[in-house]
């Protein structure tokens, strides 16, 4: 690894170890979900990045971790045979084990076939959970409670975000030297064309197996992590939304880099978190976010470090951070006419605000960002429109002249 990156990797890690001491506890617990949801998104893109696998049914491996580890805890936890810090393990083994059986069917085909079986494996066990009550306990779940160990109460979501933060970077660090070893230049050889692996004698059936497995490990040591902090599982952590989640997330980040999908599930975890309690249309702000991503950022929010890395030679950081500045400043005003736009037609058409119409009367006013406005009123329509517009045309003029300093370089 560069220096450079060695030196932005420790002040990350600096950061995240003194984050509980500014935070609320609100927000620890915030970050105890999104640091779960990185290393998910990071398992996953071992899979889907790496191994150029993509499934729709990661959720089944993350959620047999949790169940697994929850059930660990009930039954381990109080002996003192398999202390709190160590569960996660538990999950794991979980993961390790519904992955090796559910991986040997779906890496028998690949492409959209590949998707499309681990898609139907996931949704037959979110069927069959509910049934099956004496491990997934119906409706209401199971829960377990947090033991102390090592001298430690886990009592606090502070002692749970430290011992989730060093399960991540352990797992985070395992992942990383994987690529670095002769199976993950393998597994980029299965991304890239299995044809020639199987030319070179490989059992590619084999390889895809592994990763599969390594994968679904992973995920389960995220979903042990999420069974220790909310010290409960219930059967809808099979559901699709969260198996769709991690594709979503990891793409926003990137799939292309390591760190992308870890970077990616942190910020929408984060954007979920922030943005829930403001809004019922959050999930519209998330799709939106995806496709202007998948548009505009192919490569992921982490290409934005790509882009300043592979430019700082040839241009002036000056220059680049001036250039990033306006995009960003574009993006922030056209953001703000779309919110507007969004939110004042939610509540227009909004069941509450449609029940105060009658006839021949004019539309009362709409309560919003502190002050009112008049559906009829043209400044209520024109002011997003003319922010949107603002907005797209700093971002064009941004692009020409990002265009123009390259053209001046390369001539």
């Amino acid at each position: 690894m560069k220096p450079t990156r060695m030196l932005v990797l420790v002040l990350v890690i600096g950061f995240l170890l003194v984050l509980p001491a500014i935070l609320s506890t609100s927000l620890v617990n915030a970050a105890i979900q999104m640091l779960i949801a990185a290393l998910f998104a990071s398992a996953f893109n071992v899979l889907a990045g790496q191994g150029g696998m993509l499934s729709f049914g990661h959720a089944a491996y993350f959620g047999i971790g949790t169940f697994a580890t929850i059930h660990a805890m009930n039954a381990l936890d109080g002996t003192g045979l398999f202390p709190a810090p160590l569960l996660p393990a538990v999950g794991a083994f979980a993961g390790c084990l519904l992955g090796l059986v559910a991986g040997w069917f779906s890496t028998q085909r690949s492409g959209v076939y590949f998707s499309m079986i681990t898609l139907a494996l996931a949704e037959l066990l979110h069927s069959l959970a509910p049934h099956l009550k004496d491990f997934f306990g119906g409706e209401g779940g199971v829960s377990a409670m947090r033991m102390p160990a090592w001298g430690i109460s886990f009592a606090g979501a502070i002692d749970i975000y430290y011992l989730t933060l060093a399960w991540v970077l352990l797992c985070l660090g395992l992942l990383y030297y994987l690529t670095r070893t002769p199976l993950g230049r393998l597994c980029q050889g299965l991304r890239e064309n299995t044809h020639r692996l199987r030319f070179l004698g490989y059992n590619v059936h084999v390889l895809r197996l592994m990763v599969f497995t390594i994968s679904a490990t992973f995920s389960g040591v995220a979903g042990g992590l999420l069974a220790l902090s909310n010290e409960a599982a219930n059967y809808v952590i099979f559901d699709m939304n969260l198996s769709a989640q991690v594709v979503l997330n990891s793409y926003i980040g990137g799939i292309g880099a390591f760190f992308g999908p870890a970077l990616g599930a942190a910020v929408m975890t984060f954007f979920g978190y922030a943005v829930s309690d403001m809004t019922r249309t959050w999930l519209l702000y998330q799709g939106v976010v995806f496709v202007l991503v998948m548009m505009f950022l192919p490569s992921g929010l982490f290409s934005i470090a790509s882009w300043w890395g592979s430019n700082r030679d040839r241009h002036s950081p000056t220059a680049l951070l001036r250039i990033l500045i306006v995009w960003i400043l574009g993006c922030a005003i056209g953001t703000c006419g779309f919110v507007f736009m969004v939110e004042f037609l939610a509540r227009v058409l909004a069941q509450d605000y449609q029940s105060l119409l009658t006839d021949g009367a004019a539309w009362p006013a709409v309560m919003l960002f502190g002050r009112q406005w008049l559906p009829g009123a043209m400044t209520t329509w024109l002011l997003p429109v003319a922010l949107i517009v603002i907005g797209v045309t700093v971002v064009v003029l941004g692009t020409r002249k990002w265009h123009s300093m390259c053209e001046e370089r390369a001539a």
